[in-house]
C-alpha cells in the first residue's frame, strides 16, 4: 500500500476502494514482508477488519466521520489503545492492556481511522535506535541491514513499507523527526500542547515529549492535523493561541549547517547545503550562521531530565527495574545520582532556553538544518561510533533535533534526496512556537519544489 491518506481517502470518497479492501491488503502486506523487518509488536485483525467494515456502511450511507474514515493506521507501543497492549518496549508491561484509548488514539478513531496495531520502540523510548528484551530489534526497509532509528522506528518502517500509509507515535528528542529522516517520510513533532494528551504514560520527560505523525507527504501530515489538534480540557497546554501569520511572503530562514565541532556525514552536509541554496533562490532571505544556543547546557538538560525521569519510574513500581533491560537499568542508576537541586536547575535552563529561542524567532522564521548527522547504522547497534571518520558519542548522530523539544517549538524532516548508498537524506525546518500552520505550509511549497526521492519497494528489496 505505498498509496498517501489523500490518495486513499479521494478512493473511498469515489468508490474506487473500500475500507474493508485497504485492511485486508494492509495485513496481507504485513504477512508477507514484516517477519524482515519486525516493524509491528501487536495486531487487530478482528478489530480492525470489523471497524473497517462499520465504515464502509457509515460511508454507504453518506455518513462518513471524516475523509480519513476507513484508513488504516499504526500506533507506536507507548500510546495506549484500549484493551490492546501497551508494553512501552518493556517487559515490565508485557501484560499490561489499559482500559481507554489515549486522548490522539481516541481522536483518530472519532475520525473513523482504523488503527490495526501497535508498532515497536526501545523500552521507555529513550534510545535513537529501536530494539527492546521483549521484540528485538526493527529494520529499516532501504536496507534490512540498518536501523530505522528511534524511539519511533517500528512506526517508521510501517509507513515506509506500505504497510499502512500513516502512523502516530512520540517524539521526546528527535523521535519521530530521525526515523522520518532515515526512512524517507515527512516527521511532525507540533508545539507543545497542539495535539492534546490525556489517559497515558507517566511523562517522563515532562512536556518535552509531545505525540506526532510520520507520513508520505506534507498534504497527509496537514491531514492528521486537522484532526488531531485543537483545545482539550484535559491537557491545559492546549489552550495556547497559535502564533499569528507571518506577515510577508519571504521567509527568513536561518541555516545552521552544524552545531559546533560535532560532525556530520559529508553527503548530508552537501544535500542540506543544496537545499539552501534552492531556498534562497526561490526568493527566501536564507543566511548561514553557528549554533544558537549552548550545547552543554543543553545536553545537560537533557540529561538531568530524562536520567530523574526514569529513577522515578523505576522507584514508583520495583517490578519496572527488575524486568528492565541494561540500557534502562544504567539510565535510572545515572537518575538516582541527579538531586531535586539538579532538577530545579535543569529547569531554569528550559525556561532560559525558551526565552531565548522565542527571541530567535522574533527575527527569522525558520530554522534549518540538517535531521540527523549521520545515515542509518547496524540494525542492533545504538548509534554510530563514528561520524565522517570521527569518533561520534551517542548523541552525536542526534545532535540537531533534542533543542526543539527543550524549546517546545514546532519542527519536521522533509525528505530531500537519497545518498550514493542508496540512504534517504532529510532536512530539518523548526518555527516559533505557535506557528505550527505556518511550518507546514511553508513545508508543502519545499516538497513541492524538491521532490522526496521514491520509496523502496519490498517485493525487490527484500
Amino acid at each position: 500500500m505505498a498509496e498517501t491518506l489523500e490518495g486513499l481517502a479521494a478512493e473511498l470518497q469515489n468508490g474506487q476502494a473500500s475500507s474493508v479492501g485497504l485492511v485486508q491488503r494492509t495485513f496481507q502486506r504485513i504477512e508477507a514482508f514484516d517477519s524482515r523487518l519486525n516493524s509491528f509488536v501487536a495486531l487487530d485483525r478482528s478489530g480492525a477488519l470489523a471497524a473497517a467494515k462499520e465504515s464502509d456502511e457509515r460511508r454507504s450511507l453518506g455518513q462518513a466521520h471524516s475523509r480519513l474514515d476507513g484508513i488504516p493506521i499504526s500506533v507506536k507501543d507507548n500510546l495506549h489503545v484500549a484493551g490492546f497492549p501497551t508494553t512501552w518496549g518493556s517487559r515490565a508491561l508485557k501484560d499490561y492492556r489499559p482500559a481507554n484509548d489515549e486522548l490522539p488514539v481516541a481522536k483518530l478513531r472519532r475520525a473513523g481511522m482504523i488503527v490495526v496495531g501497535k508498532t515497536n520502540a526501545p523500552e521507555f523510548t529513550l534510545e535513537g535506535y529501536t530494539r527492546n528484551d521483549l521484540f528485538g530489534v526493527t529494520r529499516n526497509p532501504w536496507n534490512t541491514d540498518l536501523t530505522p532509528g528511534g524511539s519511533s522506528g517500528g512506526a517508521a518502517a510501517s509507513v515506509a513499507a506500505g504497510f499502512v500509509p500513516a502512523a502516530i507515535g512520540t517524539d521526546g528528542g528527535g523521535s519521530i523527526r530521525r526515523p522520518a529522516c532515515h526512512t524517507g517520510l515527512v516527521g511532525y513533532k507540533p508545539s507543545i500542547g497542539r495535539w492534546p494528551r490525556a489517559d497515558g504514560l507517566p511523562a517522563i520527560l515532562t512536556d518535552f515529549e509531545t505525540v506526532g505523525s510520520l507520513a508520505r507527504t506534507v498534504e497527509d501530515t496537514l491531514m492528521l492535523d486537522a484532526v488531531l489538534r485543537g483545545h482539550d480540557l484535559r491537557d491545559w497546554r492546549s489552550s495556547t493561541a497559535p502564533a499569528p501569520a507571518w506577515p510577508r511572503k519571504v521567509a527568513r530562514i536561518l541555516y545552521v549547517p552544524r552545531f559546533g565541532a560535532a560532525p556530520v556525514d559529508p553527503e548530508v552536509a552537501s544535500q542540506v547545503e543544496a537545499l539552501a541554496q534552492d531556498l534562497s533562490s526561490m526568493g527566501n532571505d536564507v543566511r548561514e550562521d553557528k549554533v544558537f544556543f549552548d550545547l552543554e547546557i543543553a545536553a545537560r538538560v537533557w540529561h538531568v531530565i530524562s536520567r530523574a525521569g526514569v529513577a522515578w519510574l523505576m522507584a514508583e513500581n520495583a517490578t519496572y527495574e527488575k524486568l528492565a533491560g541494561a540500557s534502562a537499568r544504567a539510565i535510572a542508576e545515572d537518575g538516582r545520582k541527579v538531586s531535586g537541586a539538579d532538577y530545579l536547575g535543569a529547569l531554569e535552563a528550559v525556561s532560559a532556553l525558551r526565552r531565548l529561542v522565542a527571541e530567535l524567532f522574533d527575527g527569522v522564521d525558520l530554522v534549518l538544518t540538517p535531521t540527523a548527522a549521520a545515515l542509518p547504522w547496524p540494525a542492533a547497534t545504538p548509534y554510530p561510533d563514528q561520524i565522517d571518520g570521527k569518533p561520534a558519542g551517542p548523541r552525536d548522530h542526534a545532535i540537531f533535533t533534542g533543542w526543539v523539544n527543550i524549546a517546545g517549538v514546532p519542527a519536521l524532516n522533509i525528505p530531500i534526496g537519497v545518498s550514493r548508498s542508496g540512504l534517504p537524506i532529510g532536512a530539518h525546518l523548526a518555527a516559533a512556537f505557535g506557528a505550527d500552520e505556518q511550518l507546514l505550509a511553508f513545508a508543502r511549497e519545499v516538497a513541492d519544489a524538491v521532490p522526496a526521492p521514491p520509496l523502496p519497494q519490498l517485493e525487490a528489496a527484500l
